[in-house]
């Protein structure tokens, strides 16, 4: 982890994001955040904020998602005494309070097309014109945009404005789910441990059982969801050691029913290879699972030369199974997350 930049992870992906970051943030040029909710869209854009020239001043976030559109024109832009009923005096908006600094657009695929307009008008001129207001106030922002919506789709269905698209994201960055980076879930938990250990004057582990089912969870919430769970399982703990029996419900039963499904003849066809590439994924995974990862002793255990399992473990593209398959870290990586987990269990 980069210290200014918060962001935990040793994937490639965020290695990449990382850099992106440490290049842009020096300019003042626009940029677009993407990926799901929770995948930490707003820390890339703090850390872009605090690396750059305007660090010390304003970082104004605006969640655009959770205004109205008659709230979000007043928020944005301000408005002038007298513009309307019970403006009985003026208000800046958030383009003013963020004078010097960086606004944050957080879920700008919201804005609706009638704000857009104005919007685009404030990046190419620089001066923002409050509500109601005879002239117009130079504004000195930068601005940061974020999303879990495909704007280019909205773009083509006519939801979002071309230019104000190209306007905001002359630098792209893309975060991908969790599930697609599950090499760094270990980091992940043993960072939100330690931290929930330490706020709560606990010394919580996580058991070998319930650290493999944290790893083969989809998380849709992401990190957020992820951070979140780990703190109340700490602060839930009974014995100082969470087993699988204390996860929720809704990540046991996912893992059992991804686990369960085999292959058969029921609709009269299968795919022989298909079904055979299911087997010894899960064979290589319970070997795995079984020696503590060791590759030695999982390829004594399945018959293999330690070479042949290791060539099998770089082939295989997925961890699991599943739809998900081809966002998965390598077999491979499973091993690792296992001593991972005794790391933190005997920390």
């Amino acid at each position: 982890m980069l210290p200014w930049s918060g962001m935990i992870g040793e994937h490639p992906s965020i290695k990449e994001i990382q850099e992106i970051i440490q290049r842009v943030a020096v300019t003042d040029t626009a940029v677009l955040v993407t990926g799901e909710s929770g995948t930490g869209k707003e820390l890339a854009a703090r850390a872009i904020h605090n690396l750059g020239p305007r660090v010390g001043r304003p970082f104004v976030p605006v969640n655009c998602a959770t205004i109205s559109e008659t709230f979000l024109e007043n928020e944005l832009f301000g408005h002038a005494r007298g513009a309307f009923s019970g403006a009985v005096a003026s208000r800046s908006g958030m383009f003013q309070l963020a004078d010097g600094g960086t606004l944050f657009l957080d879920e700008v695929g919201e804005i609706p097309p009638s704000l857009q307009a104005k919007l685009l008008r404030v990046l190419q001129n620089g001066e923002v014109r409050p509500i109601g207001a005879n002239q117009a106030v130079a504004v000195n922002v930068r601005v940061i945009a974020s999303t879990n919506k495909d704007l280019a789709h909205q773009v083509e269905n006519g939801s979002f404005r071309e230019d104000l698209f190209f306007r905001l994201q002359v630098i792209p960055i893309h975060f991908p789910p969790l599930r697609a980076r599950r090499s760094d879930i270990p980091l992940l938990i043993n960072h939100f441990l330690e931290r929930a250990n330490r706020k709560h004057g606990s010394s919580v582990t996580i058991s070998r059982e319930a650290s493999i089912y944290l790893w083969e969870y989809a998380w849709p919430g992401n990190i957020r969801e992820l951070e979140n769970l780990v703190e109340r399982l700490v602060i839930l703990s009974d014995d100082g050691v969470t087993d699988l029996k204390d996860l929720p419900a809704n990540i046991r039963s996912f893992v059992s029913d991804k686990k369960s499904p085999q292959p058969t003849l029921g609709n009269g066809q299968i795919d022989l290879r298909e079904a055979t590439e299911q087997l010894e994924r899960r064979l290589l995974e319970e070997a795995l699972r079984l020696t503590n990862g060791n590759k030695s002793a999982a390829a004594r255990m399945l018959g293999l030369k330690r070479t042949t399992l290791g060539a099998k473990l770089r082939r295989k593209s997925g961890f699991g199974g599943g739809a998900d398959a081809r966002e998965s870290e390598p077999v491979e990586a499973f091993s690792e997350f296992l001593a991972a987990s005794d790391t933190a269990k005997n920390a």
